[in-house]
C-alpha cells in the first residue's frame, strides 16, 4: 500500500497504543522522518546559497549570481526586488531558521521522538505559513518581477512537498478532522496533490515565458 510512504505500520500501532495509555503522543515512520529531513535540508541549502549571493550583491551592486543564466532565470533581479526582504530582512535568513527547524524535527522523529497533538498542529500551521508565503513569492516572481530564481524554485518544491505530507500525516492520525473518504484518499495516495500542485506551477512558468522558451 502507498500509505507506507508516509508512515510505517509499526509506528501507527505504537502511536495508537500511546493514545490508549493516555499519553496522547504521536510519532512517525522512517519514510516521513526522512522526507522532513530531505525537504528541510533542500530549503536550508537553497536559503544558504541565496544568502551568500545576497551578501555579495550588497558588497558589489554589479555582482552577478551564478544562477543568473538568462533574462528569465535571473536570480539577481529577484534579490534586488523589494519582495526579497518582505519582513525587513532578506527572506532566505528566515528560511535558514525555519527549514533548519524542520530538519531538527525530522531527525528527532527518526530517533523515536513522539509529540503531542498541539505540536503536530503547530508544525502544520508552520508549513501552511511557509507554503502560503511561497505562493505569494511565486506570484510576485512570475507576474511582477518577471524573473525566476532556481534556488527559490527548489525551496518552493521542498515547502509544497513538506506541507502536503505533514497534512496527510495529521489526517492519518486524526489530528486534523476530515471526512473519511477524503482522509482515506489522501492517505492512500499522498503524492497526488504535490505532483499536481508542482505541475501546475510548472505549466504557469512554461506559459508565462512561452515565447522565450520556444524562440
Amino acid at each position: 500500500m502507498t500509505t507506507t510512504a508516509v508512515d510505517d505500520m509499526s509506528d501507527d500501532v505504537s502511536a495508537e497504543t500511546d493514545e490508549r495509555n493516555g499519553t496522547g503522543l504521536i510519532g512517525a515512520g522512517r519514510a516521513f522522518s526522512w522526507l522532513l529531513i530531505i525537504t528541510g535540508a533542500a530549503g536550508v541549502f537553497a536559503s544558504w546559497i541565496i544568502t551568500i549571493d545576497k551578501f555579495k550583491l550588497l558588497e558589489d551592486p554589479n555582482f552577478t549570481p551564478g544562477c543568473s543564466l538568462n533574462p528569465v532565470v535571473a536570480c539577481g533581479n529577484i534579490m534586488k526586488s523589494d519582495q526579497a526582504a518582505f519582513f525587513g530582512f532578506p527572506n532566505p535568513m528566515l528560511g535558514l531558521v525555519t527549514y533548519g527547524m524542520v530538519v531538527a524535527i525530522g531527525v528527532a522523529l527518526l530517533a523515536g521522538a513522539r509529540y503531542k497533538r498541539w505540536y503536530w498542529l503547530g508544525l502544520n500551521a508552520g508549513t501552511l505559513f511557509g507554503v502560503a508565503f511561497c505562493t505569494y513569492l511565486q506570484y510576485q516572481s512570475l507576474y511582477t518581477i518577471r524573473s525566476l530564481c532556481l534556488w527559490c524554485c527548489l525551496a518552493w518544491v521542498a515547502t509544497i512537498v513538506m506541507f502536503c505530507y505533514v497534512t496527510v500525516h495529521n489526517l492519518k492520525h486524526r489530528v486534523l478532522p476530515a471526512p473519511r473518504w477524503l482522509r482515506n484518499g489522501l492517505v492512500e495516495f499522498p503524492w497526488v496533490v504535490p505532483v499536481l500542485w508542482i505541475g501546475a506551477i510548472g505549466i504557469l512558468i512554461l506559459t508565462n515565458w512561452w515565447s522565450f522558451w520556444t524562440s
